[in-house]
């Protein structure tokens, strides 16, 4: 239960960061926010292991957090181009 809380404490960090690199019209509540964060840390985690492996036995990636904003980021564009 507590990685779930962790996991959309992350994910809002992250999407608050993408919205604020890419300001636009959309208005996201702080739970559509988290969602976008979560959800960019998955298209990034996606990412990071097309051209790379972790190490054997590594929890995270490391290039995870700047990855996430960047999936983000990939998904704002989405939602603010393809969503109308």
């Amino acid at each position: 239960m507590l990685h779930l809380l962790w996991m959309f404490i992350v994910g809002i960090v992250v999407g608050a960061i993408a919205r604020f690199i890419m300001p636009g019209t959309e208005h996201l509540g702080i739970l559509m926010t988290g969602v976008l964060g979560i959800a960019g840390s998955f298209v990034g985690g996606f990412i990071a292991r097309l051209f790379s492996k972790p190490a054997d036995g590594a929890l995270v990636h490391p290039a995870g957090l700047i990855l996430s904003v960047v999936g983000a980021l990939i998904l704002l564009y989405a939602w603010n181009h393809l969503g109308r």
